[in-house]
């Protein structure tokens, strides 16, 4: 079965390599170790045998090691856990100018999460920590930190990689992590994989459990949940079950640390299906790309009268939760709401861009470049995991305390900035009539004077960068930090140091050339 695909991934080369090997030298004092509440394994020295692999495992200096696959890891564990552990190695691939981990959240012996670190270019110890999830699902978040974001760029054809001067990770501590699982160089061992986001969320929550209790130097500053396409669904999850857990922390807890969630970042995502799909005509026959000339046109009647059938639909699928109900949603919208976008010869991610690579490559117009795992988004898609009512978790999550910055570049025509704008304005929080008859104003980058784009913005007490805010990136597809990359630099910079995208560069208290 085929199904078309709302998000993208790119090509992922072989220059992004596995955790280094056992020569590498490990980290970590063990004193820190100990304050953390972080336990190891009461193994000395052994083999042990997990199916078709053998481990080798050790103690050095109060701390376990384990030899898998040739690679030798650093291995934690957290007695509130006990199905997890921690594989940590320490690569010195993409930037060996800032300190770098990488390796696997293991769940019970047979799931595996892959995941890469990054400090921060800029004062590290007091920087906030970041999380970025590309989306798919199944789209690897090695995309987003070769493609976009991270601290290297891909160059010579895939086979070397060269400085990121934009990278998020000038003024964040960055983690990018490969999830759900199968996605990326994560694995399962019998290759099963999930079909909704609620258990993706508990997984990545355990991981940021185990992480900041080995490097508890992290766990202090502020920590933001950063998604692109169908992270929009996944992200809020996450930061649910992260929210929730931390109100059930006691005061005195066994080991379990508090995560300072600040906010959650969301670009051209998929987030309310209910909201979003119904801006499909009006962004196809009235946006700043359109499809068709006229708006009032027999073509965008028809697709605006295919709405009401469609939230129908889809309402039956989020009420009933069944493949006889959440399939035909799914397909009614990837084949009649956005047929126009797949008969438009347009990339349907950039509407600057005409569809003609395979023509441009001598590439047979028959053979088809699989981008992403279809493993791990078909049982999503199967099961409407993104037509249920994600909204309504970012709601609670609001009222709590935790900002949300959800952008859009304005060529993308998936996950247009239409509809991204209209389920931000009917979120249903303290912030509701304040952000209803919000302006839009102008962003100017601080750095090169560049008009950017628009935002709206509710919330920060007139001072901060706002609550509840919404950013409209001009000349940017799907992917904006590709796209724009200053722009999108700026914008995360101001977002997490709280600074209004609105201020003026004059109106700064420090020097602009810092963002």
């Amino acid at each position: 079965m085929k199904v078309f695909s709302l998000f993208s991934l790119a090509l992922i080369p072989t220059i992004f390599a596995a955790p280094a090997d056992e020569a590498q030298i490990f980290f970590g004092e063990t004193d820190t170790i100990r304050r953390s509440g972080l336990h190891h394994l009461p193994v000395v020295e052994g083999i042990i045998n997990n199916g078709n692999e053998i481990s080798h495992q050790w103690v050095e200096d109060e701390k376990q090691f384990i030899k898998q696959h040739g690679l030798t890891y650093e291995m934690v564990v957290h007695p509130q856990f006990n199905d997890y552990k921690l594989r940590i190695t320490e690569p010195k691939l993409c930037d060996p100018t800032v300190k770098q981990y990488s390796g696997y959240l293991d769940i019970s012996d047979d799931k595996h999460f892959f995941f890469r670190f990054f400090e921060s270019r800029t004062s590290p110890e007091d920087a906030p920590l970041l999380m970025w999830l590309n989306g798919g699902p199944g789209c690897s978040s090695s995309t987003g930190l070769l493609l976009e974001l991270g601290p290297c760029s891909i160059s010579d054809r895939g086979a070397n990689t060269t400085h990121n001067p934009h990278s998020w990770n000038a003024h964040a501590n960055m983690i990018f992590l490969d999830q759900p699982i199968n996605t990326g160089y994560s694995y399962s061992d019998d290759g099963r994989t999930i079909n909704s986001s609620p258990v993706a969320g508990k997984d990545v929550y355990v991981f940021m459990e185990l992480f900041l209790s080995r490097f508890p130097e992290y766990s202090t500053q502020p920590f933001h949940i950063a998604a692109e396409s169908y992270g929009g669904t996944i992200a809020p999850h996450i930061a649910n079950v992260i929210n929730t857990e931390n109100k059930k922390i006691p005061v005195a807890s066994s080991g379990l640390v508090k995560i300072n969630l600040a906010s959650v970042i969301l670009g051209n995502g998929i987030t309310d299906s209910h909201v979003q799909m119904a801006s499909i005509p009006d962004y196809l026959c009235e946006g700043p790309y359109p499809i068709y000339d006229d708006p009032n046109s027999v073509q965008c009647t028809a697709l605006r009268n295919k709405v009401p059938t469609y939230q129908r639909i889809i309402k039956a699928c989020d009420d009933f939760d069944s493949l006889f109900t959440c399939i035909p949603a799914t397909f009614y919208c990837n084949y009649q709401l956005y047929a126009p976008v797949r008969r438009s010869g347009l990339n349907p991610f950039d509407a600057r861009i005409q569809c003609d690579l395979k023509v441009a490559l001598g590439v047979n117009p028959r053979r088809n470049f699989k981008a992403l795992n279809d493993a791990v988004i078909l049982p999503f898609f199967l099961r409407g995991d993104w037509m249920h009512n994600t909204p309504l978790l970012l709601e609670e999550i609001i009222n709590d305390g935790v900002r949300l910055l959800v952008y859009a570049g304005n060529a993308d025509m998936m996950c247009n900035y239409m509809g991204n704008e209209r389920w931000v304005e009917q979120l249903d929080t303290v912030f509701l009539d304040e952000f209803s008859t919000a302006p839009t104003e102008q962003w100017v980058t601080m750095h090169s004077g560049k008009m950017a784009g628009t935002v709206r913005s509710a919330g920060g007490a007139g001072s901060g960068a706002g609550n509840v805010t919404f950013v409209t990136v001009y000349e940017a597809g799907h992917m904006v930090p590709h796209d724009q990359p200053e722009a999108a630099l700026d914008m995360i910079t101001r977002w997490i140091r709280d600074i209004p995208l609105t201020l003026d560069i004059l109106d700064l208290t420090m020097p602009f050339e810092v963002i």
